[in-house]
């Protein structure tokens, strides 16, 4: 068996009051940002991040430096918003991090904020997350009340403000530029790219977007150097991954693993096998937005590119994990009624395909399937994906297709005996 990984992410997470800024303190906290004043420019941490190769833990995986170094140089308004809007179903990372370590992710707003030249950061939380909002608010005040948020941050004359924005619970606004329009004050609807939010974002400034995950890498790449960090998972799948493992497991939860770790370790060693021990029989590898493997794929290595090349992708390493007494037709029509009802209806591919999708799958699981639903189905998917004004309808259509394409007996046997081949 390997040596066990000594987390880095989740290394306060299990303390008592883990969420003090006491707590913080006492072991290392806010080393990071006492180094990246005194000892960096802004530009040399932008280079410090882009030589980690830190990847987006969001979802996109888009490299945070390069994302950095989009802002504009010159002395103009810009802000810095923290994505924790958690709402992809089988996703629990951002809220461990939030409710039981919030400081480190404050920790990385500032190095980041420092870095682009911002003096005014928000956190947009989703609105289910009664205590992460608690923790935010007392933290940040607690932030200030240490001298690491204000004037004047530790003498270094750089000023940095920060306040906790409370969404409404809907799933769209996990996309960036649904984020802005809402933290504004709109409705949570996407905005068309390009502009970019690096060049119009909030209130028409640059903006720097950031997932939770994402900020809480920054201070240990700071205090431990690139190169470091460069030396965990694989040569483009850099650093730390919180991997969250649901579903028919004996042991659910988050695991800190290095990004490569071949998805049989993750289930079989750290979230003890299967449960009831009856055999795998797929994997959503990344949240419900992404494809559907079969167990023969139970040695992909999750990272961004082995994941891209089994046909699925590792976006925010939701692992769903499904035994053989699970109907994948089912799971078709559950994780469709999510992006059909999360939609926000502003265009027709998605507004339409989504709900009709659902009305096809609802008759197969009822047992009045049609020949042709199959078809029918896969035509809906054309029609929706690359044709919708954000991508929500394209995370609606991959895990439908894949089911299909994977387990198009089951969808088959569903309609010819109208009712699912898994007793």
């Amino acid at each position: 068996m390997n040596t066990p990984f000594e987390p880095i992410l989740l290394r306060n997470v299990y303390r008592p009051n883990s969420e003090k800024i006491e707590t913080y303190l006492a072991h290392g906290g806010y080393q990071a940002v006492q180094k990246a004043l005194r000892e960096h420019t802004p530009t040399e941490l932008i280079e410090m991040v882009k030589a980690s190769k830190l990847r987006g833990r969001g979802g996109a995986g888009f490299p945070a430096g390069l994302k950095w170094s989009f802002m504009p140089k010159e002395e103009v308004t810009k802000y810095v918003c923290v994505n924790t809007d958690e709402g992809e179903p089988g996703t629990f990372k951002d809220r461990l991090l939030v409710e039981k370590d919030p400081h480190q992710v404050i920790e990385g707003i500032i190095i980041a904020s420092y870095a682009i030249g911002a003096h005014r950061a928000f956190i947009y939380i989703r609105g289910e997350f009664f205590l992460g909002v608690k923790r935010w608010i007392k933290a940040i005040d607690d932030a200030y009340r240490y001298g690491y948020l204000g004037k004047n941050i530790l003498g270094s004359g750089y000023d940095l403000d920060l306040s906790v924005h409370r969404g409404a619970g809907a799933y769209i606004c996990g996309e960036e530029t649904a984020l802005i329009n809402s933290l504004e004050g709109g409705r949570g609807e996407p905005r068309n790219k390009p502009p970019y939010p690096a060049q119009v974002g909030l209130w028409g400034k640059p903006t720097l977007v950031h997932n939770v995950e994402t900020l809480a890498n920054v201070p240990h790449i700071v205090l431990n150097g690139p190169a470091w960090y460069a030396g965990i998972g694989t040569d483009k799948s850099t650093g730390p991954k919180l991997f969250c493992v649901s579903g028919h497991v004996r042991r659910r939860g988050n695991f800190e693993l290095p990004l490569g770790t071949p998805l049989r370790e993750i289930i079989e060693t750290y979230a003890g096998g299967m449960r009831s021990n009856r055999p795998l029989k797929a994997v959503i590898p990344g949240g419900a937005s992404t494809a559907v493997l079969p167990a023969r794929y139970l040695d992909v290595p999750m990272d961004f590119e082995s994941l891209a090349q089994a046909g699925s992708a590792l976006g925010t390493g939701a692992i769903i994990v499904l035994d053989e007494s699970t109907s994948m037709v089912q799971v078709a029509r559950k994780i469709a009624h999510f992006f059909a009802h999360e939609s926000c209806g502003r265009c027709v591919p998605c507004r339409v395909g989504t709900r009709r999708m659902v009305e096809v799958l609802d008759r197969i699981v009822a047992g009045q399937g049609r020949k042709g639903d199959v078809e029918l189905l896969l035509s809906l998917c054309d029609g929706i994906f690359g044709h919708t004004f954000c991508p929500l309808g394209d995370a609606a259509v991959v895990p439908i297709r894949s089911s299909i394409q994977h387990f198009g007996d089951e969808y088959e046997y569903y309609i010819r005996h109208k009712k699912s081949p898994v007793a």
